[in-house]
C-alpha cells in the first residue's frame, strides 16, 4: 500500500524543480500587472531591456541572450514591430544579419517602465546583494542542467 503524507503539499516538497516553476509562476503574477500597463508581455518586456541597454542588436545576439529559438523570437519580435517599438532592418554590412532598432516610441516607452525593477524588488524584500547572490546561484544550475540536457539528449544516458 502507498504511504500517504498527511499535506499533500509535501509530496512535491523535495522536487527543486517544483520550487523554480512554482517561483516562476509567483513571478508572472507579480509582473503581470505592471507590464499590463506598458502593454507588454514578460518576454517583450525582457526584449526591450536588452534594448534599451543597447540598442541595434542583431536577431542573433537577442536570442541568445534570452535563449530563445528563432522560432520563438520571430514572432514576438514581429509583435513587437506592429505596436510600433522596434524596426527589423537588415545589416548594411551583411544582409543576412537582420538587426533591431528602438523607435522613438520604444525609447519614450523606457520612461514608463523605469519603475519596474524597483517594485519587483521591493516586492521580493531581499537586499541587492542576496538578490545578486541567487541570481547567480540560479545562472550556476540553470547552466549545469543545460549542459546535463544536452549530454542526456546527445547520447540518452546521464554524464
Amino acid at each position: 500500500m502507498a504511504k500517504h503524507t498527511a499535506d499533500p503539499s509535501d509530496a512535491l516538497a523535495e522536487f527543486l524543480c517544483f520550487s523554480v516553476y512554482s517561483a516562476s509562476h509567483a513571478f508572472n503574477r507579480l509582473y503581470r500587472p505592471l507590464l499590463e500597463d506598458l502593454e507588454l508581455t514578460y518576454p517583450q518586456y525582457l526584449v526591450m531591456q536588452l534594448l534599451w541597454s543597447q540598442d541595434e542588436r542583431s536577431v542573433k545576439e537577442i536570442g541568445q541572450e534570452l535563449r530563445l529559438e528563432s522560432n520563438t523570437l520571430t514572432p514576438l519580435l514581429k509583435r513587437l514591430q506592429a505596436t510600433g517599438l522596434i524596426e527589423r532592418r537588415r545589416d548594411t554590412a551583411d544582409e543576412r544579419v537582420v538587426r533591431i532598432h528602438l523607435t522613438e516610441q520604444g525609447r519614450v516607452l523606457r520612461e514608463r517602465a523605469a519603475d519596474v525593477p524597483g517594485c519587483i524588488a521591493k516586492a521580493i524584500g531581499l537586499e541587492s546583494d542576496d538578490l545578486a547572490k541567487l541570481a547567480r546561484t540560479l545562472d550556476d544550475l540553470r547552466d549545469r542542467i543545460t549542459v546535463e540536457a544536452e549530454i542526456l539528449a546527445g547520447t540518452g544516458k546521464a554524464a
